[in-house]
């Protein structure tokens, strides 16, 4: 494949390497909703996690990157392809940092916190609400089942990659006074910080003030 293959390649998964002093960081976008095992309609925007597990383990075995900035916008989608890439991005040796603008929701929360360093922007906001499903549910035990195992698999990576309690966090999945249609919270960047949710407010430049730190301790 030609540089100007790679390169376009780039552009379309929303990913952009850039170089100050040396150090290369690779910025990952993820826009819109995560796609996963089912195609979205046409007009959505879309992240796809089959272009990006196939990129993240570039970006872990080249020698022409040393970072990870992953920047996030995101409505949510599919649960585990969202969980997925966050295991992906968690298990890196790279130094990672994340971004939130505009929105991290749902599965977007676990994708925030799977880097070393978390950063959100003051007027980003994420909504926190338990795992949930449209159209017709069949045998509905066992779908009880499903959606609790997931939910705890879910939690367990938050609590485990954040400084979020579980019971904090499993309070802000059962308010019942911030969200019409559903139980859950949603909260500004301030307040994810406050809950240990989110590292600290930032912007672009204390994002990446922070992985040129890393890497420079690597």
């Amino acid at each position: 494949m030609s540089e100007e293959e790679k390169t376009e390649n780039k552009e379309k998964d929303g990913a952009v390497i850039t170089e100050n002093n040396g150090e290369k960081i690779y910025c990952l976008t993820i826009i819109g909703q995560i796609e996963g095992h089912y195609a979205l309609g046409e007009g959505q925007k879309a992240t796809k996690y089959e272009h990006l597990i196939p990129l993240l383990v570039s970006v872990e075995q080249s020698e022409d990157v040393d970072g990870l900035l992953l920047v996030l916008n995101t409505m949510g989608g599919d649960v585990e392809a969202g969980l997925a890439l966050s295991e992906m991005v968690a298990g890196m040796k790279k130094p990672t940092v994340s971004l939130v603008l505009g929105g991290g929701h749902s599965i977007g929360v676990p994708l925030a916190v799977s880097t070393r360093k978390s950063f959100i922007v003051p007027s980003a906001t994420m909504t926190i609400h338990p795992v949930r499903m449209n159209g017709l549910v069949v045998g509905v035990p066992q779908t009880y089942y499903y959606f609790e195992r997931m939910q705890d698999r879910i939690i367990k990576f938050i609590v485990d990659h954040s400084s979020v309690t579980e019971d904090k966090f499993r309070e802000m999945l059962t308010r019942m006074d911030q969200i019409a249609t559903d139980t859950g919270s949603l909260i500004n960047g301030t307040e994810a910080v406050e809950c240990g949710l989110i590292d600290a407010v930032g912007s672009l430049s204390d994002a990446l003030d922070a992985l040129h730190e890393m890497i420079g301790e690597k």
